[in-house]
């Protein structure tokens, strides 16, 4: 049976405004912290950045902290209450809802989010993404996966509702990004030394396309 984001949008909302308290007080892994600044050192001083699934703006707070125009968007309202608390401009929205004008961002953040997409919609999720990013921006999409294509709830997630996840091939993500018109700039997996496989793949929006 295919699972369609909008079946999933609720109850992702419900367990992420649940724990947002608590993953605010995360501290981030230094691998997380590495992909993050190798982005940031793709990015000109002054451009402007969306990140998606924002979470409580921790990355947020750092890229505006190294001199970039941030906006965050989440679906929690929870954790948009919390990145609005750190001085982050940021909206309740999902990613079939980015409410800007077209080309607005040169750039667009979304770490360990777009794993929460089913593949029956990946493909407009990530158009949805490639209309608010100006030709030329780049896009960077880190999630888990690598070894099969599975979708469904883990089973140890501490979450209630227990979140939706898709885990894709290399291969399978790569090819969503090409049919998506992307660029890929960089794909390299990375090993987070618990159990999970992170795929860091950083795209370009091809200039006068």
């Amino acid at each position: 049976m295919t699972v369609r984001y909008d079946e999933v949008l609720d109850p992702l909302r419900q367990a992420y405004d649940a724990r947002a308290a608590w993953r605010d007080g995360l501290t981030k892994e230094p691998w997380k912290v590495a992909e993050r600044q190798a982005f940031r050192d793709r990015l000109t001083s002054g451009a402007r950045l969306l990140e998606v699934g924002a979470g409580t703006g921790q990355d947020s707070v750092f890229f505006h902290r190294e001199g970039l125009a941030v906006v965050a968007a989440d679906l929690s309202p929870a954790m948009v209450e919390h990145c609005r608390a750190k001085g982050i401009e940021a909206h309740v929205m999902d990613f079939l809802h980015l409410d800007f004008p077209p080309d607005s961002f040169d750039a667009v953040f979304a770490m360990n989010c777009l794993l929460h997409v089913p593949n029956h919609d990946l493909p407009r999720v990530l158009a949805a993404i490639r209309a608010v990013l100006r030709p030329g921006g780049l896009l960077f999409v880190g999630v888990y996966g690598g070894g099969e294509s599975t979708e469904g709830p883990i089973d140890d997630d501490q979450h209630v509702p227990p979140r939706f996840f898709s885990w894709r091939t290399d291969d399978q993500l790569l090819g969503f990004a090409a049919a998506a018109r992307f660029d890929v700039v960089d794909f390299h997996p990375v090993d987070t030394g618990r159990g999970y496989r992170f795929q860091s793949l950083t795209l370009r929006r091809p200039s006068g396309a």
